[in-house]
């Protein structure tokens, strides 16, 4: 059997190797290559392969129907939404996903990103590196905060946890909800989550349902002063409208890891002018543990996939 990986799974070419190894003393070949957005390139790259694995890069379905033996693929990441799962649907192709890996990682740079805004780390940290003071930016303490999770899935769960551990109040809203949430979970109707929460974190996935889900009807029920982390998919938030809310000052301040285009971002790009806005290029996944056990899971997947029992299934 063929196996290709179109890009880099973030670990060193040793601990790829480990794995790799058992593949082919069974027999099968491993080709890996560097990320490409050439469609051509990627056909190239795949022609012949039964399994291909890949990150976050896009796999458009022009590529995926030109793959005449994939039987296969396997998405290094949670979100699904860069490949184009009908064309595989369309050709009998199975796909899995790699959920699960970054739970503690995004939602750490959630918290992470919560507290840089409360306290103002930028902008104090600047007034520090230039001999000056604090006067006028007075921070606020997370703890006895309203924080609303927008999806409760494993990473929206492990963010409600970490700010009950830091005293606040958790309330949620999800299409589905859940009968085994902890019990300092309060689900509430979206409006309501987003009227009530001096903080609403977004952790679901992006769909037709979801997309521009955050849209100028809803920033405006949101508290003056009030904050939006996503790190969830920057499409389930309308840009523009984000925008707007800041530079009027309804919103505080905004930490958004997720941008309707993948970084590097235009230099025009609305969110890296607006006021009191922390923006990180897509990196809260990114620990060099969540890239070791990511690497683990995809190389599950490929192995219960040969075995006749695909796990973590999205197509």
């Amino acid at each position: 059997m063929k196996i290709v990986l179109l890009e880099s799974l973030g670990i060193s070419e040793e601990s790829l190797q480990r794995r790799v190894a058992p593949l082919l003393q069974a027999g099968h070949t491993f080709e890996a290559y560097p990320r490409t957005s050439d469609p051509d390139k990627l056909a190239a790259e795949c022609a012949g392969a039964q399994a291909v694995m890949l990150a976050n890069m896009p796999l458009p379905g022009s590529v995926i129907e030109r793959c005449d033996d994939l039987k296969f693929i396997d998405i290094a990441f949670t979100g699904v939404d860069h490949v184009d799962l009908e064309a595989a649907r369309s050709k009998g192709v199975i796909a899995s996903n790699a959920s699960g890996y970054s739970t503690t990682a995004v939602a750490e740079l959630t918290v992470c990103m919560m507290l840089s805004l409360l306290r103002n780390v930028s902008a104090v940290e600047s007034r520090c590196r230039a001999g000056q003071t604090k006067d006028g930016l007075v921070g606020s303490e997370l703890s006895g905060k309203t924080v609303g999770i927008v999806g409760t899935g494993a990473i929206g769960l492990r963010v409600a946890a970490l700010c009950h551990a830091f005293g606040c109040e958790v309330i949620a809203y999800s299409r589905t909800q859940r009968t085994d949430v902890p019990d300092y979970i309060r689900y509430v109707p979206l409006d309501a989550l987003m009227a009530l929460s001096d903080i609403v974190s977004l952790h679901c996935p992006l769909t037709e349902q979801t997309r521009a889900l955050i849209n100028e009807q809803r920033l405006a029920l949101m508290k003056p002063g009030a904050l939006l982390i996503n790190a969830a998919r920057g499409g389930v938030v309308d840009t523009k409208a984000l925008a707007d809310a800041l530079e009027s000052g309804r919103l505080g301040g905004a930490g958004i890891d997720v941008f309707d285009s993948e970084p590097p971002l235009a230099q025009d790009h609305l969110l890296l002018h607006t006021p009191n806005t922390l923006v990180t290029p897509h990196v809260a996944f990114a620990t060099a543990e969540s890239m070791e056990l990511r690497a683990d899971i995809v190389f599950d997947n490929l192995n219960q996939w040969m075995q006749g029992h695909p796990v973590r299934r999205v197509l």
